[in-house]
C-alpha cells in the first residue's frame, strides 16, 4: 500500500479541480467545517458530475496532483469505477482525496447535493460547489458510523441558526411594515 507523508492543503487540491473545469460538490469533513462545524479534517471528499467529459477532466486534475490509490490498484476514475465502489481514496501530495460516486444518504450524488449547494469563495480563484448543510447532516446520519454521529448535533444546530437568520433576514422592520402615503395623502396632512 502506498504511503506518502503530506501536509494537508486542500487548496491545492480544489485548485487542481478548479484548473481542469471539474464538476463536483464538496462533501465530508471539508465540506462541514466550512458550513461551520468544529473539528479537524485531514481530507478532501468530493461528489462528482458523472457528465459527458467530467470524469475525463477529473482524471486529469488526479493526475496533476500525482494521486495514488490507497489500495495500491491501480486509478481508474470512471463511470464503472465509481458505480461499483462506494469510495475511491487516493493519496496526493497535499493530502487524502476520496472520490465518492454515490454517498450514503444521497443516492443520486452530484444531481441530489448540487440543487442546495452552495458556491464558496475561498480566496485565490478557489469556488468549490459545497454541499448544504441540510444534505451533510443527511449524509453523516446516513453512514451511522460514531464519528458521524458526533457531528450530526452541530450539524443540526448550524441548520437551526441558519434558519433564524433567514427569518431574521426575510422579516421586515416595523417602518417597511407601514404602508407608504401617496404623495395625495400626505399634501392633505400638510394642508389640514
Amino acid at each position: 500500500m502506498p504511503s506518502r507523508l503530506t501536509e494537508f492543503d486542500p487548496r491545492l487540491i480544489l485548485a487542481a479541480l478548479e484548473r481542469n473545469y471539474v464538476d463536483y460538490v464538496l462533501v465530508g469533513g471539508l465540506a462541514q467545517v466550512l458550513r461551520g462545524a468544529d473539528h479537524v479534517t485531514t481530507g478532501v471528499d468530493i461528489c462528482p458530475s458523472f457528465a459527458t467529459g467530467n470524469l475525463e477532466r477529473l482524471s486529469h486534475a488526479v493526475a496533476d496532483l500525482g494521486a495514488m490509490r490507497l489500495d495500491g490498484e491501480s486509478l481508474e476514475v470512471t463511470d464503472s469505477s465509481l458505480g461499483h465502489e462506494t469510495v475511491i481514496s487516493l493519496t496526493t501530495g497535499a493530502g487524502a482525496l476520496q472520490i465518492i460516486g454515490s454517498p450514503m444518504g444521497a443516492p443520486k450524488g452530484y444531481v441530489d447535493l448540487r440543487r442546495a449547494a452552495t458556491k464558496e469563495h475561498l480566496g485565490q480563484g478557489i469556488q468549490p460547489l459545497v454541499a448544504s448543510v441540510g444534505d451533510l447532516a443527511r449524509m453523516a446520519a446516513a453512514l451511522d458510523r460514531d464519528q458521524d454521529l458526533a457531528r450530526l448535533g452541530q450539524l443540526r444546530r448550524i441548520m437551526e441558526l441558519e434558519a433564524d437568520r433567514e427569518q431574521t433576514l426575510s422579516t421586515p422592520s416595523p417602518a417597511a411594515r407601514q404602508p407608504a402615503r401617496t404623495s395625495t395623502q400626505r399634501g392633505r396632512r400638510a394642508t389640514r
